[in-house]
């Protein structure tokens, strides 16, 4: 007490025009603070699974409707040729969370769920780079990137985060028969239960089919909580669908509203969710001032039959480097900043998300070498930009490198894959089997003239091909190829759950 009243005289006998300075100054500077955060856009990524690139109105959708992904085309620019790192999830989700090819950190194929390996905490994400920057940032959804503790989004730059912690499959569950109406029973493959976490807590231990049914809803409505509760300050906000991947489920009152079926209906109701995200934007004054990022993690589970989404002309489709597994679809709107109404026929990858967002948001990249580059000149429409980068890479299975792009040319390497060529798909929720002993052997295709990849032209520019091997084999050096034998030299350990 006898310490505070002489500096309460102090303060009484500071001129009160000094004192509205004062605090006029400090106004002025937080105000200033806040501006300078508002000028960063807000960032919205959503991401689902097992979408294919014909499953949007815009690129082809057949029997069932996406008027709010057809807005975001039109209000956006819809890129064509977008693609994943690999054509599998986890791998794909490490890609776009830390804009690094997911061999280079460790991480093939999809985290089961008695894997113990996760995201290293070493690795930087798009959460914790707009963290740095003042941003408030949640994830909704499926992570799949690590389920025990020291690898959920908590823990990885994310302030909210509520989902499951890898595919909607991995439960001991499935629909019984042939109909999506039809309840479900126990499979016999070990899976323990599926949880569903918030933070780092369990908040549901056993998923059931109910609880999938309002998945779709549930996410969309908290994505669209989230922008409402920090419409003030900057925000990232990542909406990871476990849907469309089988098993297929949606609420009982969008049950039966395509004419597609159970896929048409799933598609539906995620539009719905992008609709409550946007509509919560606009409601808050926040449209021009959000770039929002529409993609999928890889293309469709093709021996599900109608239980799985469509490629259009792309070739195979999930679990193939393909085009058909490779290739997404992608909306990108920032209304001022990315051009309204375009079509980029132009490459570019989720590997170039990070290092993009980093550019918007004035954030410094990881420490830690990453392989994405910047693609605001694409995104923006700049004069004569071309893709960010001068080939993109395909690796699949443990560090196999498959395939790769350059401009139009796309060579694969010789290596065995599965296809549904010939074969009958599933229907119901019941897979069709796939032909294993596919194989290709080193064939080149142009893109541009033949999108299907049905006309090998190895033989006929062998200088092209030359090229593309010189690329391959730089790519070798650093990031190792199982295929050929290779050890790279800038490979990284994914994190480990420490032995008990």
């Amino acid at each position: 007490m006898n310490m505070s009243i002489p500096h309460q005289r102090g303060l009484r006998r500071v001129p009160l025009c000094v004192a509205a300075l004062i605090l006029a100054a400090c106004s002025a500077t937080e105000s200033a603070a806040k501006e300078t955060l508002r000028a960063k856009p807000n960032v919205v990524i959503i991401f689902t699974d097992d979408q294919g690139w014909a499953d949007i109105g815009t690129q082809g959708a057949e029997g069932f409707e996406t008027p709010h992904l057809d807005r975001l085309a039109g209000e956006g620019t819809r890129f064509s040729n977008f693609y994943v790192a690999q054509p599998v999830c986890s791998a794909s989700r490490m890609a776009l969370l830390t804009g690094c090819y997911p061999n280079r950190l460790g991480m093939h194929g999809a985290i089961g769920p008695r894997a113990k390996h996760g995201i290293h905490d070493e690795e930087t994400t798009i959460a914790e780079l707009c963290k740095s920057q003042g941003y408030a940032t949640a994830m909704f959804g499926k992570w799949h990137l690590g389920y025990q503790t020291q690898f959920l989004p908590a823990n990885h730059g994310f302030d909210e985060s509520n989902g499951i912690p890898y595919s909607n499959d991995m439960w001991p569950w499935h629909p019984a028969y042939a109909k999506f109406s039809d309840p479900v029973v126990k499979r016999k493959r070990g899976y323990p239960d599926l949880f569903q976490f918030e933070g780092t807590e369990i908040v549901d231990p056993i998923v059931t089919a109910e609880d999938q049914m309002r998945f779709t809803t549930d996410f969309g409505d908290r994505a669209a909580a989230f922008v409402h509760k920090h419409a003030d300050e900057p925000f990232f906000l990542y909406l990871a669908h476990p849907m469309p991947h089988v098993p297929l489920f949606t609420a009982e009152t969008s049950k039966g509203r395509s004419a597609q079926g159970a896929y048409g209906d799933v598609i539906e109701e995620i539009d719905d969710s992008v609709g409550k995200v946007l509509a919560a934007l606009e409601q808050n004054g926040l449209t021009d001032d959000t770039i929002v990022i529409y993609a999928a993690d890889n293309g469709p589970w093709l021996n599900y039959g109608d239980h799985a989404g469509n490629v259009g002309p792309l070739r195979e489709g999930k679990g193939t480097t393909f085009e058909g597994g490779v290739r997404v679809p992608c909306l990108v709107r920032y209304p001022g900043q990315v051009p309204a109404g375009r079509v980029s026929n132009v490459p570019w990858m989720t590997i170039d998300v990070l290092p993009t967002v980093a550019r918007l948001i004035g954030a410094d990249l990881p420490e830690r070498v990453i392989d994405g580059v910047d693609a605001w000149p694409l995104l923006s429409g700049a004069p004569g930009a071309g893709s960010p980068q001068p080939a993109y890479f395909f690796y699949y299975h443990t560090n196999q490198l498959e395939a790769l792009r350059k401009g139009p040319w796309k060579l694969h390497f010789p290596h065995g894959y599965r296809s549904m060529v010939g074969q009958v798909p599933g229907s119901g929720g019941s897979p069709g089997k796939y032909d294993y002993s596919a194989k290709t052997g080193l064939e080149l295709y142009n893109l541009e003239q033949d999108i299907s990849e049905s006309e090998n032209l190895v033989e006929r520019h062998p200088a092209v091909v030359a090229q593309l091997v010189e690329l391959a084999d730089r790519m070798r050096s650093r990031l190792g190829d199982k295929l050929t034998g290779v050890v790279g030299s800038e490979n990284r350990k994914p994190g480990r759950v420490p032995a008990e």
